[in-house]
């Protein structure tokens, strides 16, 4: 979203329009989603209208987010915006690390801290108790001593974070046989079974306590203090008093204790997200009664059967956005290739390099091509739909050329031989005889968008890859495939579709 977005936002908010929600999002961790969910019912229970964002993305998509006013409050850490946003030096003192994030924050992006909720949650660099013992492991030195021999496993937005492992290595002189990126939620049970030896955790992690973990102290001091505080965007700081006040009467009501007690619910007991926060804000004295619960959690406990029936309604909204991003994509791309394509048969000393320069977008990983998209056209649909476009192009140009140029060459030349133009060729030869190798094309090409759409999600796009994203962040295999199975039915649904319409097409042809 642009500075045009974002104009757009605020102008929802003059008297007499209705006011767009305030969207709450979260990092894809259960810490996040449990924060921002108890944000999300706060704001609901002092009568604002609220839309979640869960496990929006990592720090850069999320932030970047929130300055755009794709979102409009999520839950962060200080010592993150000191070091991998401001790109500051670390700092020991909590005070002094929030109120330099805080100064900054406003100066230069126009977003607003509000005051910490009362706990820290650091970087945790933990072992197996037995690694631990056998290696005589208590301190990261430690852990330097030793680390070329063992393999981490630790999540992507930790391998390239200045607070994360380049820091890390440069403070303790550490080095790793092996390094694996993992998404939290494998990265426990990887350690557990023994692929990895050494995993980042949070202090707060409940999943710490039930594998048995040693946290390596940090005697250096090298990770900054990260409070936990509700970060707003512009609209919210600027135009929405009531939803400051509400998010700072959470301020310092959780301490660590506390926070690790509710994590422990979430990632060992397995209780619903709006449940947990719920009783949490009723706890505290914040909410009375029932209040939103959100989607990521209605229906969590049950077998999966029940689980998809109580999600019905959001799995087919989601389903529903899934099909929009295709459908448009698929349209777009149709709309360049075919033509691209035919135009190329006519121009054949140029076809496979302009074919194979287009095909280079095939070997760009999905999830890499999207995070491109991010700084041209920020979060959302639009920078979803384009790399969904630039992936759909490839098998339709490669038929349509192969199709067209390698059409039955005897009927080609009795068509020439009879008076017909090259363009007359090309309508009534060489385009119906090919319709088959097209059709083919487009089909492939929708079958790749309906799989790669679901990471979409990781964007902000929404779509299918929204409870697949959710569920590999809380661990919850029902969640996942509330998303997966419906993706893999649209894809033989829509696969099955443009097959009756390749009969109907090659069957009026004939």
């Amino acid at each position: 979203m642009t500075g045009i977005g974002f104009a757009l936002l605020v102008a929802l908010q003059a008297p007499g329009a209705v006011p767009a929600p305030l969207i709450v999002a979260s990092k894809p961790f259960g810490e996040s989603f449990l924060l921002a969910e108890m944000f999300a019912q706060l704001l609901e229970s002092r009568g604002l209208r609220v839309g979640r964002r869960p496990g929006l993305g990592a720090t850069e998509i999320a932030f970047r987010a929130l300055r755009e006013g794709a979102i409009d409050v999520y839950p962060e850490y200080t010592g993150t915006g000191l070091l991998a946003i401001l790109g500051h030096p670390p700092a020991p003192d909590p005070s002094e690390v929030f109120g330099r994030v805080s100064r900054e924050f406003r100066r230069r992006y126009g977003v607003r801290w509000l005051p910490p909720l009362g706990f820290e949650n650091t970087y945790a660099i933990a072992v197996r108790r037995e690694t631990a013992e056998s290696l005589r492991l208590a301190t990261l030195s430690d852990l330097a001593r030793v680390g070329h021999t063992l393999r981490a496993g630790l999540t992507p937005d930790f391998i390239g974070r200045a607070d994360g492992l380049p820091g890390l290595a440069r403070a303790y002189k550490l080095r790793f046989r092996e390094v694996r990126a993992l998404v939290p939620a494998v990265k426990y049970q990887a350690l557990a079974a023994g692929e990895v030896d050494v995993i980042d955790g949070y202090s707060t992690d409940g999943l710490i306590e039930r594998y048995d973990l040693v946290v390596l102290e940090d005697e250096r001091r090298f990770f900054p203090p990260y409070q936990a505080a509700a970060l707003v965007g512009r609209r919210v700081a600027d135009s929405v008093p009531a939803a400051v006040a509400a998010l700072t009467a959470l301020s310092g009501r959780l301490d660590e204790t506390a926070m690790r007690r509710l994590n422990r619910r979430l990632e060992v007991d397995g209780e619903p997200v709006a449940a947990i926060a719920a009783d949490a804000l009723r706890r505290l004295g914040l909410v009375e009664g029932e209040v939103g619960t959100g989607e990521v959690a209605r229906g969590a406990r049950g077998g999966l059967g029940s689980y998809l029936w109580n999600q019905r309604g959001t799995i087919a909204a989601l389903t529903g956005r899934h099909v929009l991003l295709v459908t448009a994509s698929l349209l777009a791309a149709v709309a360049a290739a075919v033509p691209l394509g035919l135009a190329l048969e006519r121009r054949r000393r140029i076809a496979e390099p302009v074919i194979r320069g287009v095909g280079l977008f095939q070997t760009v990983p999905s999830i890499a091509l999207l995070a491109f998209m991010i700084p041209l056209l920020g979060i959302g649909v639009v920078p979803a739909l384009v790399a969904l476009f630039l992936y759909s192009l490839y098998p339709i140009l490669r038929n349509t050329y192969i199709g067209v140029r390698d059409a039955a060459p005897d009927a080609v030349s009795a068509a020439t031989a009879l008076g017909m133009t090259p363009g007359q060729v090309l309508r009534y030869v060489r385009l119906p005889l090919a319709a088959p190798i097209i059709m083919a094309g487009i089909r492939t090409a929708a079958v790749i968008s309906v799989g790669t759409a679901t990471l979409a999600a990781f964007i902000g796009a929404g779509g299918l890859g929204d409870p697949i994203a959710a569920g590999l962040a809380l661990s919850d295999t029902r969640m996942i495939l509330s998303g997966a199975l419906p993706a893999a039915g649209l894809a033989l649904i829509v696969d099955w579709g443009l097959g009756i319409g390749e009969r109907v097409v090659v069957g009026g042809r004939r």
